[in-house]
């Protein structure tokens, strides 16, 4: 077990915060290419893709090749969808993360440090979409820190700020490739209230879907 606790952000935690979110995004590049090759529609067109070359140049090496550099194509363009969303969210809500989250008595930012490093981020805000309801964002731990029960201490700091504020409601939304979000979240009580697929164009061939979770505070006291 690792030996941390969790306080307010500060100011000389500003570099530290900014990295463990732009790296805990980039781990999800694999696991949505996987996600990817999942759909069916995707699979029918590769394999289409190959037998037309097959059949054109009755040689089996250009097939292969032209299927491997669809994929590495396919992947670059998922560096470059998450690269843009990482980058947006850098100069937006994590740009001045002291006015995005430490002004108002309705919004907070916490990390977990861990002999003296921050290893752990999670946020909170009252949401725009829902008015009356507060917003979990930026939950992200360093790699070799899961598993040993930030995620959760986090999790509760957000939801026992909730109750002291009043709010009946906390919601979130997670990928449908942060399969550890997904547990962590549901093991709270959080439930499932909606989906959408991303609108950019790839996110819609590839079906990468967004996961709204609700969690009734009043039901849990």
């Amino acid at each position: 077990m690792a030996n941390y606790h969790i306080r307010k952000y500060e100011d000389k935690d500003y570099d530290a915060v900014r990295d463990i979110f732009a790296i805990g995004m980039s781990e999800h590049i694999p696991a949505c290419f996987t996600h990817c090759l999942k759909q069916p529609v995707i699979q029918l067109s590769l394999m289409c893709i190959f037998c037309a070359f097959l059949l054109s140049s009755k040689s089996f090496l250009l097939p292969v090749m032209a299927v491997t550099f669809l994929l590495a194509a396919a992947r670059q363009v998922l560096n470059i969808m998450f690269r843009s969303y990482i980058e947006r969210s850098l100069n937006e809500d994590l740009l001045d993360i002291n006015k995005s989250y430490m002004q108002g008595k309705d919004s907070s930012f916490w990390i977990a440090e861990c002999d003296g490093n921050v290893v752990a981020t999670v946020s909170t805000i009252p949401s725009k979409e829902e008015p009356g309801t507060l917003e979990l964002k930026r939950m992200s731990v360093k790699k070799n820190y899961r598993g040993c029960g930030i995620a959760k201490a986090l999790c509760r700091t957000v939801l026992q700020f909730a109750r002291e504020n009043g709010y009946p409601t906390v919601i979130l939304k997670t990928s449908v490739v942060q399969y550890d979000a997904q547990k962590l979240y549901e093991y709270f009580g959080f439930k499932k209230s909606r989906e959408f697929v991303v609108p950019e164009r790839i996110a819609k061939l590839c079906n990468f879907t967004v996961i709204v979770y609700r969690y009734d505070v009043l039901a849990h006291d």
